[in-house]
């Protein structure tokens, strides 16, 4: 058993990690601001409510936690805020990393595995995308995760910190035995955005371009289950506390849902009929993006076990039924 430090556990894709290492035997400790983060929402090891922008905090709990590795998912993540607001995610994002890394090196541990992102890539220049893929964000979201990148890589170089770099496709789905999932309000991504009109909080669901050269017209996204995300840190996690490689991984299924499948699946899964309107392509949405996942498939001997399409539908959809009924 191993002692987990998790930042960021409280949010929605770190809830199942905690639940995943939580599962496994292992200690977990999450520490999160709950800017974006719930409560409820940890359901396994303790809970530290705390900022990584302050610095006396992360080196008083590394210094006193004793941790074996630690797991980093905190940070603002959505593309639109991050356009709007670029400050608030170079101190966020930026500062909190480096506060982090510094306490690392002062208390230990010498471990990490990152929560990063497929929107390091850019747009594609090959799909599906490989590691290899040039790197060229063209948002401030995904420029600060490649930043934060390049900080552990050098960390690593200059002082032997041992890293696992993950870069998510598209989380989607929920605990299928609805102990955690979703609790943002109004999440701008599409199957939120479609459960939102089904409970009435939107009043129709906007796609953004219909012409794009795929099979219906709309954009195709690989959709990984937030589940087989956790396992994939668990994986990562466990490969490193073994003395193993450092790497650097996509995480995603190989293939692809389109907008239209998408909202389909959820008007099938929910039985409502979903108002639709289609407008014009915002900047910088490429046709479609699908992960080159193999190396997860061969260095982590992980495969997806959730991610079929009316998995993902149907557990956000079971979750979301719950939240809404004020069971969670």
């Amino acid at each position: 058993m191993a002692k987990i430090l998790l930042t960021g556990g409280a949010g929605y894709i770190g809830s199942h990690v905690n639940l995943a290492f939580a599962g496994a035997g292992h200690e977990t400790v999450v520490l999160d601001n709950l800017s974006t983060g719930f409560r409820e929402l940890v359901v396994a090891g303790e809970l530290i409510v705390g900022d990584l922008l302050d610095k006396s905090t992360i080196d008083r709990v590394l210094k006193e936690g004793r941790f074996d590795i630690i797991i980093h998912l905190a940070a603002k993540s959505l593309v639109g805020e991050s356009l709007e607001n670029p400050g608030l995610y170079w101190r966020n994002n930026i500062f909190g990393t480096r506060n982090l890394l510094d306490a690392m090196l002062e208390f230990g541990p010498g471990k990490i595995v990152f929560s990063s992102t497929a929107a390091v890539y850019g747009e594609p220049e090959k799909i599906p995308i490989p590691e290899s893929h040039p790197l060229a964000p063209i948002n401030p979201y995904g420029r600060t995760k490649l930043a934060i990148e390049w900080m552990i890589l050098d960390e690593a170089k200059a002082n032997g910190i041992d890293y696992s770099i993950l870069r998510y496709f598209n989380a989607a789905g929920a605990d299928p035995e609805k102990r955690v999932g979703l609790l943002i309000p109004l999440d701008p991504h599409l199957i939120p955005v479609c459960l939102d009109t089904v409970f009435g909080k939107r009043d129709k669901v906007r796609v953004f371009g219909d012409d794009y050269p795929t099979s219906d017209g709309t954009c195709i996204r690989d959709y990984i289950h937030v589940t087989d995300l956790a396992t994939a840190h668990l994986k990562a996690a466990h490969i490193l506390l073994d003395g193993g490689d450092s790497m650097t991984l996509n995480l995603g299924t190989g293939s692809g849902f389109s907008v239209r499948e998408i909202i389909d699946s959820v008007q099938n899964e929910t039985g409502q009929k979903l108002p639709v309107e289609f407008v014009e392509r915002r900047p910088g949405d490429p046709a479609i993006l699908i992960a080159d996942q193999g190396n997860a498939g061969n260095i982590l001997g992980w495969q997806p076990e959730y991610s079929d399409l009316w998995t993902v539908v149907h557990t956000a959809w079971e979750w979301r039924k719950k939240a809404e009924s004020g069971e969670q």
